[in-house]
């Protein structure tokens, strides 16, 4: 099974930034694409933005043009860049990832522990 680690939350004022990574383990499995998700306190889990294997980048219309995902080079990284930060953006943020595994090609759906990115007015 694939396990993610995620890191670079932190509290930030409004206009500034902050980079989330996680990384992915595990070995026999294969990953399509990664993204992140947040939930806010009292709302459900949303997607913000994904990328597949391929390069193709997916945005949320509330943080399209100030976040910016994108993969490492071994291809078990994923990177969410957050510029202008809002108090809005407030969160949990969740790195996820799809994918197949083992000999029979099993479709999976992983999870990170969840990073707090608080923004302040």
């Amino acid at each position: 099974q694939v396990q993610l680690v995620e890191s670079g939350g932190g509290s930030v004022q409004a206009g500034g930034s902050l980079r989330l990574s996680c990384a992915a383990s595990g070995s026999g499995s294969r990953i399509n694409a990664m993204g992140w998700y947040r939930q806010a306190p009292g709302k459900q889990r949303e997607l913000v933005a994904s990328i597949t294997s391929g390069g193709s980048a997916n945005y949320t219309e509330a943080v399209k043009g100030r976040f910016i995902i994108s993969r490492g080079n071994a291809k078990n990284t994923v990177y969410l860049q957050m510029n202008s930060l809002k108090p809005e953006d407030t969160a949990v943020y969740y790195c996820n990832a799809e994918g197949t595994t083992g000999t029979f090609y099993s479709r999976y759906t992983a999870w990170g522990q969840g990073t707090q990115v608080t923004v302040s007015s």
